[in-house]
C-alpha cells in the first residue's frame, strides 16, 4: 500500500484539528482560509497538500517546500501568510481529522438533501477513514463560522454524541408524553 498521497485543497489547523477544505476551483476555499486565519486558526498548506502516514498510521498533511507559507487568493494574487500574519499563523504539519467539502447551494442535490442529519460521510485516505461533511455555500452564509462549527460538531460526534439523534429522541419523548396526556 502506498503511504503518501497529494490532494488538492486548503489544509488548516482549526482548533487543533487538521481540516482539509475541498471544493471546485473558484468556490472560495482561499477566502475562507483567510477568514479563518483572521480568527486565529493556522494554515498548513494551500493548493497541493502532501499526506504521509505517521507512526499511528494516520495521514499527516504538510505543504510542499516551494508552496510553504503561501496562499493564492483570486484577485489578490499569492500571499505570504507568515509575513502577513506572523509565525503563529503557520503550522508545519498536522494529522488529517476532517474533510469539509464546499459546494454551491444552488446544486439541485444539495437543495433536496436531508436537513436534520446534515451531509456526513467518510473518505478513505491512505487506509484511514476520515470524516467528511458537505457545507453548502450561498449568499450571506458565514463559512468561517460554519467551518468552526463543523469542527466543534466533529469533536462531539467523535465522543459519541450526535445532536440530530438527541433531537429526534427528545421529539419522540415529547410526542409520547402528548399521547399519554391525551389518554
Amino acid at each position: 500500500m502506498n503511504n503518501t498521497i497529494t490532494l488538492h485543497g486548503v489544509f488548516m489547523d482549526i482548533f487543533g484539528l487538521g481540516v482539509l477544505l475541498t471544493g471546485e476551483s473558484g468556490i472560495g476555499k482561499s477566502e475562507i482560509a483567510l477568514s479563518l486565519l483572521s480568527r486565529g486558526h493556522r494554515l498548513v498548506a494551500d493548493d497541493s497538500i502532501e499526506f504521509v502516514l505517521n507512526e499511528k498510521q494516520q495521514p499527516v498533511g504538510s505543504s510542499p517546500g516551494l508552496l510553504q507559507n503561501f496562499l493564492e487568493v483570486r484577485g489578490l494574487g499569492v500571499l505570504n501568510i507568515k509575513a502577513m500574519f506572523g509565525d503563529a499563523a503557520i503550522k508545519k504539519n498536522v494529522p488529517l481529522k476532517l474533510v469539509t467539502h464546499i459546494v454551491d447551494i444552488s446544486d439541485i442535490k444539495i437543495k433536496h438533501t436531508e436537513r436534520l442529519y446534515g451531509m456526513h460521510s467518510k473518505l478513505n485516505i491512505l487506509g484511514s477513514d476520515i470524516a467528511r461533511v458537505i457545507i453548502p455555500l450561498g449568499p450571506g452564509r458565514n463559512l468561517s463560522v460554519l467551518l468552526e462549527t463543523a469542527v466543534r460538531n466533529h469533536r462531539l460526534r467523535a465522543t459519541g454524541y450526535d445532536a440530530s439523534l438527541d433531537f429526534v429522541q427528545r421529539q419522540r419523548r415529547h410526542m409520547q408524553q402528548e399521547m399519554d396526556n391525551d389518554n
